[in-house]
């Protein structure tokens, strides 16, 4: 591939959130926008991460296709030649690559993945190999498509360096095999943002806003019905302090729905804080944000009601074929590598 590249993805297991939209939709949608023409953009559903923690496997296939019309209504372009849209089962050569790095990936390492630790407790009699192993099929991912920018959460961070190690490891055994994406600094400063985001959940803010939270009033999902939302945000949990500050460590419930404000408002933090930070009004506070969040919800799904699954799968079935292309002929260089197939004299 001549042009660098951008790797998104976001599992379709669950319907997604407002913290997914903010933290996956919105940054690929806006660098398409910032880089067509400069970067080709791998836009894609890890549709084999779906089940690492139990789902209903009757609504998988359906999921994928509307996670994808997720991006889509966020604003993607599919016309865009340097775009491409694929479903992660759809190319093999994810699920054989990540077989050979397994074989040179430690179980020290992934037993240190915080990811693990966090969803193993949610999930303790139902823990699989998949749930422990899985950063390793996510290296495979990045490193299939020469990937440099990957976009994640903070919660990611661990699993794109551990990509690194893999492939730095993999590459002073065998020579300059796989390119290395570049690290979480680079990749914050990359799409503008110096911290990751952080969207937390409105019942119990000490934790991230999650899909696959139990606590349907914990999440703002992209379904929900806008005065349904409005209402969460209203009576999400804040703190007693009394005064608004921007203070992830004693006001995370605030800091949180400020960030909120921010992105669905288009201005800056520095702006949004500014003419809230120091206030008393909570209750006025939280009505602008409930405001911007029940707006939000009104567009985005008068969007998505107008995509067209024929529009989707014909742009699939293109991506996935000039994809598959790039993912085997990165997959033969490991298996040569390896020794699973011969040298070419």
């Amino acid at each position: 591939m001549s042009k660098p590249v951008i790797l998104t993805g976001i599992r379709s297991n669950e319907e997604p959130t407002l913290a997914n939209y903010l933290g996956a939709f919105l940054p690929m949608v806006n660098m398409q926008r910032e880089f067509a023409g400069d970067y080709q953009i791998n836009m894609f559903v890890p549709d084999l991460h779906s089940f690492t923690t139990p789902i209903d496997h009757s609504a998988l296939y359906r999921n994928t296709l509307n996670n994808l019309k997720y991006f889509i209504a966020a604003g993607l372009d599919l016309n865009n030649p340097d775009t491409y849209i694929y479903r992660q089962s759809y190319i093999p050569a994810h699920s054989e690559l990540t077989w050979i790095l397994d074989c040179f990936t430690y179980v020290g390492e992934m037993s240190r993945m915080t990811q693990f630790k966090e969803k193993s407790a949610e999930h303790s009699e139902s823990v699989t190999v998949g749930l422990f192993n899985y950063p390793v099929l996510m290296a495979a991912d990045i490193l299939l498509y020469d990937t440099e920018y990957v976009p994640v959460g903070e919660d990611q961070f661990q699993h794109l360096e551990i990509t690194r190690d893999i492939a730095e490891r993999f590459n002073n055994k065998f020579g300059e095999v796989f390119t290395i994406p570049e690290n979480t600094k680079a990749q914050m400063s990359f799409i503008h943002r110096d911290k990751g985001l952080r969207i937390r959940s409105l019942t119990d803010p000490t934790k991230k806003m999650s899909k696959s939270s139990s606590d349907e009033k914990s999440k703002i999902l992209l379904t929900d019905d806008p005065e349904g939302a409005r209402k969460k945000i209203m009576s999400a949990t804040t703190d007693s302090i009394g005064v608004i500050n921007f203070d992830w460590e004693t006001q995370p419930g605030i800091t949180s729905l400020l960030q909120i404000l921010s992105y669905l408002s288009g201005r800056t933090q520095d702006e949004v804080n500014a003419e809230w930070v120091g206030k008393d009004r909570y209750g006025e506070f939280k009505t602008a944000v409930a405001d911007a969040v029940a707006n939000f919800l009104s567009d985005f799904q008068a969007k998505l009601a107008e995509i067209s699954d024929e529009v989707l799968l014909a742009k699939l079935e293109v991506s996935e074929r000039a994809m598959s292309e790039v993912a085997n002929a990165t997959l033969h260089r490991a298996q040569v590598a390896v020794g699973l197939r011969p040298k070419e004299a």
